[in-house]
Parts: structure tokens; sequence; C-alpha cells
């Protein structure tokens, strides 16, 4: 990805995060939980799909995404970025779900409660459809798919989503301070190297 791409890129996303905040600043979360679900939520759901076994389970972890997101953003601090922030609480979602949570962690967000949201959480899908499928295809992804999750996660971030180290280190594990993200992020990018390594090694042998 070039420097005019990450530019703007990261300008979109700082536009975002100010929309999102004049929304709260307002105290309409239902505004701003919209304007998350539009903003990443192809994103997000693209990265749920490539996680997950089956896509029917991608579906239900992204509602559930969203319905954390609807709930959680007023307590937001702005310590991380909206973008990682999403990540963390989409990975949380996800496993909950892989951990065979019986109940979800609060109501259903109803149509009266935010009745633009459903609609949205409909347009992601369908925006994020043929993306998510290509996506996930090819021999790399499958080899990627024998990863364990904090793996896969790693290398979906870090190839895929082009995510600075220290905001993967905030997306794959508890909070830490400044120098605790900084150690965490040296780690991960050794770990990275390592994989790379092995799944080379993986396509050398296939292709043998």
């Amino acid at each position: 990805m070039g420097e005019g791409a990450k530019s703007g890129r990261a300008e979109l996303a700082d536009a975002l995060a100010a929309e999102v905040r004049a929304s709260l600043e307002r105290g309409d979360v239902a505004d701003a939980t919209a304007r998350v679900v539009r903003g990443l939520g192809p994103e997000i759901l693209g990265y749920l799909v490539a996680m997950s076994r089956r896509e029917i389970d991608a579906h239900d972890a992204f509602a559930q995404f969203c319905e954390d997101v609807w709930r959680g953003l007023a307590g937001f601090r702005w310590q991380a970025s909206l973008r990682t922030w999403c990540y963390v609480v989409a990975r949380n979602a996800l496993r909950r779900q892989w951990g065979g949570a019986p109940e979800r962690h609060g109501p259903h967000v109803s149509p009266s409660q935010a009745p633009e949201l459903h609609d949205l959480v409909a347009q992601a899908r369908t925006a994020t459809a043929e993306y998510a499928r290509t996506e996930t295809k090819g021999r790399f992804a499958a080899l990627r798919e024998r990863l364990e999750p904090d793996d896969r996660t790693l290398l979906i971030l870090r190839v895929d989503r082009r995510m600075s180290w220290r905001d993967i280190a905030a997306v794959l594990g508890e909070p830490l301070d400044a120098a605790g993200l900084e150690r965490r992020a040296a780690a991960l990018r050794k770990r990275f190297e390592r994989l790379k390594l092995e799944l080379r090694a993986q396509l050398g042998a296939d292709e043998a």
C-alpha cells in the first residue's frame, strides 16, 4: 500500500472519529453507532468472515458487535483509535461466540432504540458479501485458517488491514500502558516474522 493510500485511509478514519465524537457529545448514541457501522462495518465483517469457519457464525458475531458498539460507545475513552477499539469489540464478540456463551451481554438493540441501525447492519452485510468471499480464497488463506485465532488475527490486521504494530498490540491483549504496548508490539513483530517463515515453508511443501 502506497503512502498516498495510507494517508487517505487515515484521513477517512479521522473524519469518521470526529463525526462519531460530535454525535456522542450531542448525546445521540444511535447516530454515533450508525456512523460506526456505516464507516467500519464492511471491514469488520470481512475480518469476522475470515476468522470464522462458517459465514453464518460471522454474521452472528457481527450482530453482536453492532450491539456491543451501541452499548459501549458512550463509555469509549478515546485512548486508542476508533478503528482499533472496533477490532477489540469484534474480537471479543467472536471469542464469546466461540466460548458458547448462553446469553448475550445485555438486551438486543430494538428498532425503537436505534431505528437506523438494523438497516445499516443489513447494508454492511450486503456490501461485504463479495469482498469477504474473495478475501478468504487462495492457498495462503487456507493455510492461515489452520493457525490459532490470535495468529490469524495478527496476519489479517498486519497483512490485510495494514494496521500499525501499536494498534495490533492494543487489539491482541488486555489494556496496557504505553511501555507495555511497545513491549507487546515488539514481541508481535517477532511472532509475525516467524509466522511468515512457517507459512512460506508450508507453501513450498505443498508445491513440492
